[in-house]
């Protein structure tokens, strides 16, 4: 059964169809970890960490429709304090790892594909380069992603910059400054389609493009919705390890990694990707031409292919039951 929502559908946007299943990990110690599946239950596995903000249900409708497709089992695990998600204190995006090596051993998965989206990058780059779980991950798939701020891998500029210099700041006001958030944000949930349609007229054409899908729209808001339940501490939270050390290098990520990435991000510069990938031993960095920092959520497939293609070699689309 699906957690209760204590949200109503808000009014004027398109229903989006829940998830295979959801609920919660339990990690050693108690804590836990929300998570949706999408596609085929006995499949090789995907771990698809979301962007900044999201949550649990923030996959494509087809990047769900190639999960079925392909026979893979696309599991979107919430970080902590977004939606089902306790909240934890992590002391550098690295750790993340850990959670997910257990999250892998609950699976039954010895071998992985990771997926991260915008902030969900340096999450997925974590599961390839640090011990816990780099001897499981098959391949890496990064859309837009944040790049390093600090360290010898710095080539973060922008925004990401200020996430490092107010480091200091977040770390110490972390739950002061997302209880404000939530305060700002809860309200505007019932006018989810307004704000939407808001947001989108102020955006970068390509985003503008993007955001005119009504698929879209159902699914980013009804992801929006259910990470409003748990508050949004994961938001802050990935701001303040955004400007942290991530604890490993980019070198230390040796598998294959196919990197989207759109020549007009405006969040996420192609220069700043551009130089990231230059420390990755084995990435294909592919550029989206005309697409801003959104562009991603229309590659889900494309994402979802590469990683089959490294999970199992002889895969192919799923052939039709007769």
């Amino acid at each position: 059964m699906s957690p209760a929502n204590p949200w109503r559908h808000p009014p004027g946007v398109p229903r989006c169809e829940p998830p295979r299943a959801e609920g919660t990990f339990f990690l050693p110690g108690g804590r836990r970890l929300g998570y949706a599946e999408f596609g085929d239950p006995t499949g090789p596995v995907v771990l698809w960490f979301h962007g900044t903000p999201g949550g649990r249900r923030q996959l494509p409708i087809v990047g769900r429709r190639a999960a079925e497709r392909l026979g893979l089992r696309v599991v979107l695990v919430e970080r902590a304090g977004s939606g089902l998600s306790d909240r934890h204190k992590y002391g550098q995006i690295g750790d993340w790892a850990t959670d997910m090596a257990h999250v892998a051993d609950v699976l039954g998965a010895d071998r992985i594909g990771v997926a991260g989206l915008s902030g969900g990058g340096p999450y997925a780059l974590a599961c390839a380069g640090m011990p816990a779980l780099r001897d499981r991950v098959a391949a890496v798939a990064v859309l837009g992603g944040v790049t390093p701020s600090v360290g010898p891998d710095a080539t973060a500029s922008g925004a990401i910059t200020l996430a490092r210099q107010l480091s200091a700041v977040t770390s110490a006001l972390r739950r002061p400054f997302a209880a404000v958030t939530a305060s700002l944000l809860t309200p505007v949930i019932p006018l989810a389609h307004l704000a939407y349609s808001g947001l989108a007229a102020v955006m970068p054409d390509g985003d503008k493009r993007v955001f005119a899908n009504p698929e879209i729209e159902a699914m980013f808001i009804d992801d929006i919705v259910h990470v409003a339940n748990g508050g949004f501490q994961a938001l802050l939270d990935d701001a303040r390890l955004f400007g942290l050390d991530w604890g490993f290098r980019m070198a230390d990520v040796d598998v294959p990694v196919r990197w989207w990435h759109g020549d007009a991000d405006s969040i996420i510069s192609l220069a700043d990707a551009q130089a990231a990938a230059e420390h990755l031993p084995a990435v294909d960095l592919l550029l989206m031409p005309d697409e801003s920092h959104l562009g991603g959520f229309a590659k889900a497939d494309d994402v979802l292919a590469f990683l089959a293609e490294h999970l199992t070699p002889h895969n192919g689309e799923r052939r039709k039951q007769s």
